[in-house]
């Protein structure tokens, strides 16, 4: 594990850190996708410029977590903080930057009057126990899925 030579800075995601988040999400996950992080980030700064969070060390982006607030979806009409993506670099992880960028993103919500702040992960996942370990709890949402209905042709 690399030491931090400075300390950790938390700031609000740019558009010059997309090429930072695909190589951590190619790290983390395997796979090159820089058309996606690409369309994600401007969405995400287009939404909500001030939630979504990178963390720095040594001038290079270890971190980030994208967030918006959002109200009247899913017949939910208080306005919610929504945490979507995350990711750590794996040679950062164990230093608590996840629990930084949330904390910074939480202040942000509070900043916007949210009460609640809202996220999905699967439970058998890893970040379902970071989640859990943040102060995240099951909710009385369901989240609900299908496969896509075979094409029929109509007669």
């Amino acid at each position: 594990m690399p030491e931090l030579s400075t300390p950790l800075r938390i700031r609000p995601l740019d558009e010059l850190d997309i090429g930072s988040i695909v190589r951590i999400d190619e790290r983390v996950g395997g796979t090159y996708r820089p058309d996606y992080w690409e369309g994600r980030v401007m969405f995400y700064l287009r939404r909500d410029p001030q939630a979504s969070q990178v963390a720095v060390s040594d001038g290079k982006v270890v971190g980030f977590m994208l967030a918006d607030v959002r109200a009247g979806e899913f017949g939910l009409e208080e306005p919610s903080g929504w945490i979507e993506r995350f990711g750590i670099d794996p040679d950062y992880r164990g230093r608590d930057i996840g629990r930084a960028l949330f904390q910074a993103i939480a202040a942000h919500f509070r900043a916007m009057g949210v009460a609640k702040i809202r996220t999905l992960a699967i439970q058998s996942d890893a970040v379902s126990g970071f989640l859990t370990k943040l102060g995240f709890a099951p909710a009385p949402l369901v989240a609900l899925e299908m496969m896509v209905p075979a094409d029929r042709e109509q007669r």
